[in-house]
């Protein structure tokens, strides 16, 4: 533990496992207060209990509802002002576009980038009275080089990326920074199990590796912005492409 976050408070999207349980792990080992957002309440509590004696409340939140995601932002709020969000939610979607329905297509943009955008724009509406915070948007390499068959899940995190860029430049002149992390392949959690970690090695990463290097990006000086970070593990199938 070094505290780099210490006393910092963090909301975190899709915190009940996966990479985004794999950040509030590291936040609280660098001494964050964290908020804990996501659709599955047993799950959030089960990582709070975890957690131990690391300062953590839950909010079980849908991030597609604009006034659940309100109300998120002011229980957080009820802790001091909120200093980082994580925008973790989300989903994969597998399916071509002439076979894709037009019902999952919105639901994956809604999930992937439309919740990312309204937990974004209640973070610097709580975040421009004080001149100072930080925003992290969880991409994918999907948003530099498709896969075959994701065509809404690509959309979206291309979406992100400018969402990101937008972000930054907006929040520019208020000290707030915003940030983007593409991860390659990455071992998360499936059927409610722990992560499983017989999958790690060069072809696929731990989820704490990723959310070590958002933990530097977290923890950044104020007058400096980790933009945009590319993660892959050694043997991904994604550099030296035909």
């Amino acid at each position: 533990m070094t505290d780099r976050l210490s006393g910092r408070i963090a909301i975190i999207t899709g915190a009940s496992s996966g990479i985004g349980a794999a950040v509030a792990r590291a936040f609280a080992a660098e001494g964050a207060r964290l908020v804990l957002a996501a659709r599955r309440r047993e799950r959030l509590q089960e990582l709070a209990d975890e957690l131990g004696p690391a300062d953590v409340r839950i909010c079980p939140t849908d991030v597609t509802d604009e006034g659940q995601v309100k109300t998120l932002f002011a229980q957080a709020g009820e802790m001091g002002p909120v200093d980082l969000l994580v925008n973790n939610a989300g989903a994969t979607t597998h399916g071509s576009a002439i076979d894709m329905p037009l019902d999952t297509w919105r639901q994956t943009l809604d999930l992937n980038l439309t919740a990312a955008f309204i937990c974004a724009r209640e973070a610097m509406r709580a975040m421009v009275p004080r001149g100072r915070g930080r925003i992290i948007n969880i991409g994918s390499i999907s948003a530099q080089a498709p896969r075959d068959n994701a065509i809404a899940y690509t959309a979206s995190k291309y979406g992100l990326e400018g969402l990101t860029r937008g972000l930054a430049l907006e929040g520019r002149p208020h000290g707030i920074t915003v940030s983007i992390i593409h991860p390659g392949s990455t071992a998360t959690e499936l059927a409610g199990k722990p992560e499983d970690l017989s999958k790690v090695g060069p072809k696929t990463m731990a989820g704490a590796t990723v959310a070590q290097a958002i933990v530097t990006m977290a923890s950044m000086p104020d007058e400096a912005n980790l933009l945009s970070a590319t993660l892959l593990p050694i043997e991904q199938p994604y550099l030296g492409r035909g």
